[in-house]
């Protein structure tokens, strides 16, 4: 019998994309994950109106059925963030599923969890059977696996961190008084509270800028801003590429993230691994990668005075920024290496059957 000629379909979001699932994807083309291992890439969904997302959902369809009906040694990667469309995700799984077919759930944020807690009876059951039946499900903190494995002890779980890469931290002395959001601009996020802060910390730091940069509606925050007097002390830039956000990280002298809810916030670890000094809420799996004092500032989610006076250590005290920045930059080099989270991928893939190349193929774009 001739041998079965492996490969993998990878499923998640275009490129350029504003989300977490394109920044990890992104991370893994540009440290030679697919410069390694047959992949095929799918686009499910993009930025795009719900007519070109449909398009596009229909064509990887179209692409992922053929590779299901051609290839019989397919081996089937899915990035999932609910948020970003459940029923999708769980169509392309039971097709899969369908043609015994492996796959590899990879979960980002909190999505599936928040699915899980405020959908109906039928997509708790979805969720349930989806980890059940994934050969394994790919999460990026312990607290994602414990969360995982309390729905169904019959998942196989495996925590792969993402992989980010430690940036040349810009002379804490010479960065401004600047504190920078990067996230969604949502209550839940913590950000209502950051200007509270703000606003509170100016008597003691009267040139404090904040620049919120992500998406969501700005208005109320906006609103909110002015109610406080901070106005011109706040700056919405919108979403911002790769490029911006390196360019944000090297002039901010402190970085905020008080969230009530995370799993492994991306942007937490881009700043650490820049080097600027982070204050946290010490949720999710936020704790697994910071220690309070030691690798970031710690404020629990609304508490505004705790948050208030952690900022204003580290803008008054850059000799405290620096030591903790550097702290958290080692960290994240140690826990994040790109080399790290690739070969717990390359592991996973070699007991499904995939064999890495031999020598750097052809170059694929995404489909």
């Amino acid at each position: 019998m001739a041998a079965v000629n492996m490969r993998l379909v990878m499923l998640g979001a275009a490129a350029g994309t504003r989300d977490a699932i394109a920044s990890v994807v992104d991370a893994y083309r540009a440290h030679g994950l697919f410069a390694r291992w047959p992949i095929d890439y799918l686009a499910t969904y993009g930025d795009g109106d719900l007519r070109s997302n449909g398009l596009l959902l229909l064509r990887a369809l179209r692409r992922f059925v053929a590779l299901l009906a051609c290839e019989r040694g397919l081996v089937v990667h899915l990035h999932t963030a609910p948020e970003r469309g459940l029923w999708r995700d769980l169509l392309f799984a039971a097709l899969a599923r369908a043609l015994r077919r492996p796959f590899l759930l990879q979960l980002h944020g909190t999505g599936l969890r928040n699915a899980h807690e405020n959908r109906g009876a039928l997509e708790r059951f979805a969720i349930r059977l989806l980890l059940e039946q994934a050969a394994c499900v790919l999460v990026p903190c312990e607290a994602s696996r414990t969360w995982t494995c309390g729905i169904t002890r019959k998942a196989q779980v495996a925590v792969v961190p993402p992989p980010v890469m430690p940036a040349e931290p810009a002379p804490p002395a010479q960065r401004p008084n600047v504190v920078l959001y990067l996230g969604r601009l949502e209550p839940g996020k913590g950000v209502f509270d950051l200007l509270e802060a703000l606003a509170a910390l100016r008597p003691a730091v009267p040139d404090v800028r904040l620049v919120c940069a992500g998406d969501g509606p700005r208005n109320a925050l906006a609103r909110r801003a002015e109610q406080l007097g901070i106005a011109e002390a706040v700056t919405f830039t919108g979403w911002v590429g790769p490029s911006g956000k390196r360019a944000l990280l090297e002039n901010a002298a402190a970085f905020a993230l008080p969230s009530y809810d995370e799993a492994l916030p991306m942007s937490l670890l881009e700043a650490m691994a820049a080097g600027v000094p982070a204050v946290v809420s010490p949720v999710g799996g936020v704790p697994e990668v910071v220690a309070d004092g030691t690798t970031a500032l710690w404020a629990a989610p609304g508490d505004i005075a705790t948050l208030q006076r952690q900022l204003t250590k580290l803008l008054l005290d850059r000799e405290l920024g620096a030591r903790i920045g550097a702290a958290a930059r080692e960290s994240v080099r140690v826990r994040c290496a790109p080399q790290r989270s690739l070969a717990m991928l390359g592991t996973l893939y070699g007991e499904l059957g995939l064999a890495a190349y031999t020598a750097a193929p052809e170059h694929k774009p995404a489909l």
